[in-house]
């Protein structure tokens, strides 16, 4: 229910913020039963809010452990079948890594800003960025990096061929409160 009540909340205040981009919701594999169940929620909402789900993209923190593998592509499948793109966030950071990567092909991959940290100070990390890169080109899936603090980060990415960016480099965050979800009702 929770889970439910956050992605209603994200669409709400984004409908309310007037966003054109794309919305990103983290969702945790383990708490979906039933895709085709739990994603009503997300259709009522888009719906009520006039929020287009293809500008939804569900993504899975790579850091969170999966215990069953098959269900979470099977949660995969059944989100891109509805219209929506998917993302694993955090990549190269946790559990699931490149097998996962062959039994599922998301829309986009997030590296993880540990490989980005310092990349142009690190032949490792930027040969496994390198190769991350080769890998989803390959697949045609496109890789965003996350983190990038320094230009010389950015340099390094663009020169690997990496544009999708993210970092306090370009934004710090900043909080806003949109009212998306009573405290008091937890």
């Amino acid at each position: 229910m929770f889970d439910q009540a956050c992605r209603v909340g994200a669409i709400r205040g984004a409908a309310q913020l007037g966003i054109t981009e794309f919305l990103s919701i983290n969702f945790l594999p383990n708490a979906v039963y039933r895709p085709e169940a739990c994603i009503q929620a997300t259709f009522a909402a888009a719906r009520e809010h006039k929020f287009p789900i293809q500008r939804i993209i569900f993504e899975v923190t790579e850091g969170e452990e999966v215990r069953d593998r098959p269900h979470l592509v099977n949660i995969f499948n059944e989100y891109h079948r509805f219209g929506f793109q998917t993302a694993i966030d955090d990549f190269g950071a946790g559990y699931a890594g490149l097998t996962l990567l062959s039994e599922y092909q998301p829309d986009i991959i997030k590296i993880d800003m540990e490989l980005v940290r310092g990349i142009e100070r690190s032949t490792s990390k930027r040969a496994i960025v390198k190769g991350i890169a080769s890998i989803c080109g390959e697949l045609n899936i496109k890789v965003l990096a996350e983190g990038i603090e320094t230009t010389a980060e950015r340099d390094c990415l663009q020169d690997l061929g990496i544009n999708l960016m993210q970092g306090y480099l370009f934004c710090r965050p900043t909080l806003m409160a949109i009212g998306m979800i009573n405290p008091d009702s937890w």
